[in-house]
């Protein structure tokens, strides 16, 4: 069973398309990444399906039902949650108001296991759950990002770039919470710039290039073929 479907999706601005007419699917309990060059619209897609840029035309549906028009807090609050480029975290708050953020919407007793879960996921800020987010590493604040979206426990969680910016052990280490809270039965969307990481994570990915997808697949078959390992992986074809 499909938990988002996407038809004809396209993301426009001023006269530029940005996103040509895509369609993708992911189903409950997947990981599927979005792979493509700077430039390709997966961040576009992204944000399209999380409701931060209108979509003109295109159809999202998310658990059965259509999120058409519907803002990007309704879609959060359905359980579509999106971890943006750049982190976004207040960056005047401490790491434990910005993982409340997380859990704005919710009015369940289980928050504080949640906030302990994230806590068992990221030591550091459990040990710096009083820091303000703003003097955080820049690893450390991905964890964070990462962290407040889990408290608002998504169904979908939609990241953006999560590497961006890392050294390498530290994306290493987000790449496996990343697979841990996939095995833990969220379904994931991984857009990442270190194509042969998102391929190695999903279950299945799309490739995109100038707003449209160009191949999809099974990941493992993807990261064998050759257009990929040539304009992706850096590889010169044979």
């Amino acid at each position: 069973m499909n938990l988002l479907e996407v038809r004809g999706l396209e993301v426009r601005y001023g006269g530029i398309r940005a996103v040509k007419g895509i369609d993708l699917e992911i189903g409950a309990g997947e990981m599927v990444c979005l792979i493509g060059a700077n430039g390709a619209g997966k961040s576009s897609t992204l944000r399209a399906i999380s409701g931060l840029v209108p979509t003109a035309p295109g159809a999202v549906r998310f658990g059965g039902s259509d999120l058409a028009g519907a803002p990007a807090f309704r879609r959060a609050r359905a359980g579509l949650v999106m971890v943006p480029e750049g982190r976004g975290v207040f960056a005047q708050l401490t790491v434990e108001e910005n993982l409340a953020m997380g859990s704005y919407l919710r009015a369940d007793r289980e928050i504080g296991s949640d906030r302990a879960r994230v806590f068992g996921l990221f030591p550091q800020l459990q040990e710096r759950r009083d820091q303000t987010a703003g003097t955080l590493s820049g690893g450390e604040q991905q964890m964070l990002a990462i962290g407040r979206a889990l408290m608002s426990r998504p169904k979908l969680l939609a990241l953006d770039e999560p590497s961006m910016g890392l050294a390498p052990i530290i994306a290493q280490k987000i790449f496996e919470v990343i697979r841990d809270i996939n095995r833990a039965g969220v379904t994931v969307l991984l857009v990442e710039q270190n194509a042969r990481a998102a391929l190695a994570l999903a279950a299945r990915a799309y490739v995109m290039e100038s707003g449209t997808i160009t191949l999809s697949g099974e990941a493992r078959a993807l990261l064998a073929d050759s257009r990929v390992r040539e304009a992706y992986l850096g590889e010169a074809a044979a």
